[in-house]
């Protein structure tokens, strides 16, 4: 079954066929290549529309902004290019990598390159020299998919990958296996086929789920028809709720299945640095009934002067644009508490927040859930197989968002949850 399912790899970033692992993901010769020169060269692109264009087989070539966006997004590692630019990684042991907003952003704005020659500016598109096929790079030479390390990977399938994180303890030294593993862009010529869960799955999904508490929100949101709520009434209230939702997040650290493994000092500096993300991923979906019903219709009781309007920052904008985007995505997926779960703890160890004093751990102890969120998507959700890169996709923009409300003032939140939640909530009644 393993064997099958290397067979039919795609693509993560256009869905054409896959070769091999190319610089930490999953992805054919023509993404493989476009990646190393756009950073090897690097350049710099323009979308001409939404910064959202399709990716596949025949658009790819369309946006180079958009196809070097997503190569970022989905973890393809520019450190594991070679400096000389010469075929080959220049370590195999480099995987794929989760950066913040703020770092692809100054990628793709050219700002990481500032200083340096050779930048190039282009808006044509980027033809595909090599065949997805042949095993064979841009430069004529041997493809690193023929290396020992990769094909070790390739031939071993996503059976033992999987197993070596969800079945064993987590081990101080490992070699590395990619987050992204298989997925179909052609679901329709390819029906799915019925699956079990892993049952190692099944137990780590469990403890976390039981880790949850998913009871509704204590802090009292109902309002008597009529009354008019103030700015400072509502922004008590918005206080008493992230009170209530950070203490949910440190009982729930307390419960977590690999709590031992990990030291205070760690854990302390894991939600200092995620709180806000944790809550805000906890009030886009296991708490949304209450707080896009229950809280939107407190909001809508309060009204906001004219200065209050005219006072309203950039950055207050731009939060609520992508929370208003996060929540219709979010929407659309419906996710489970299992998913809810598996995203929580997968944000919650992040390996690259500084003063951690055994990142290595976390970083397996990261890939672990991941690998467990992905068998869960694929077993529960069969006839949806980009629902987990979709549902990973969703963390880095929550992230982003999390940093940014930081610099709205604070006297514009009521104004800011007023406006989200009136849209969401409209924007769910049309639905």
């Amino acid at each position: 079954m393993g064997n099958d399912r290397v067979e039919q790899r795609t693509c993560l970033i256009c869905g054409d066929r896959a070769t091999g692992l190319h610089y930490g993901i999953i992805s054919c010769e023509g993404c493989k290549g476009f990646f190393k020169r756009s950073i090897c060269n690097k350049r710099v692109y323009r979308c001409s529309r939404d910064k959202n264009c399709v990716m596949s087989r025949k658009q790819r070539n369309r946006c180079q902004y958009c196809r070097l966006l997503k190569c970022l997004q989905m973890g393809m590692n520019r450190k594991a290019i070679r400096e000389d630019g010469m075929p080959g990684g220049r370590n195999k042991s480099i995987g794929p990598v989760q950066i913040s907003e703020e770092e692809i952003e100054r990628i793709m704005s050219g700002q990481e390159f500032e200083g340096e020659a050779n930048m190039s500016w282009s808006n044509n598109g980027d033809s595909d020299h090599s065949s997805p096929g042949n095993g064979v790079s841009e430069s004529n030479q041997p493809s690193p998919v023929s290396t020992p390390s990769s094909r070790s990977v390739e031939l071993n399938g996503f059976a033992a990958l999987r197993d070596q994180y969800i079945g064993t303890p987590v081990s101080m030294h490992y070699q590395y296996l990619p987050h992204l593993f298989s997925y179909s862009a052609h679901s329709a010529l390819m029906p799915p086929q019925a699956r079990s869960l892993d049952p190692q799955s099944h137990s780590l999904i469990n403890q976390l789920v039981s880790a949850e508490d998913l009871q509704p929100l204590g802090t009292p949101m109902l309002i008597e028809d009529g009354y008019k709520v103030t700015q400072a009434e509502l922004f008590a209230l918005l206080c008493r709720l992230a009170d209530e939702l950070l203490f949910r997040q440190i009982a729930w650290i307390k419960k977590l299945p690999f709590f031992c493994e990990l030291s205070i000092k760690d854990y302390t500096c894991l939600l200092s640095s995620t709180w806000q993300e944790l809550i805000l991923l906890s009030s886009l979906t296991v708490y949304s009934k209450q707080i896009f019903g229950d809280l939107a219709d407190v909001t809508s009781k309060y009204s906001p002067s004219d200065d209050e309007l005219h006072r309203f920052s950039e950055e207050g904008m731009e939060v609520m644009e992508r929370l208003i985007y996060l929540f219709r995505k979010f929407n659309q997926l419906k996710v489970s508490n299992e998913e809810y779960a598996c995203m929580k703890a997968i944000n919650f160890l992040n390996q690259d927040i500084r003063g951690l004093t055994n990142a290595s751990q976390l970083e397996q102890l990261n890939k672990r859930y991941w690998y467990v969120c992905q068998d869960f998507t694929e077993y529960k959700y069969p006839h949806q197989p980009n629902r987990f890169p979709d549902l990973m996709m969703c963390l880095p923009e929550i992230r982003y968002i999390a940093g940014k409300m930081v610099n709205v003032p604070l006297e514009q939140l009521p104004l800011l949850f007023k406006a989200v939640l009136h849209s969401c909530k409209t924007s769910a009644s049309k639905e």
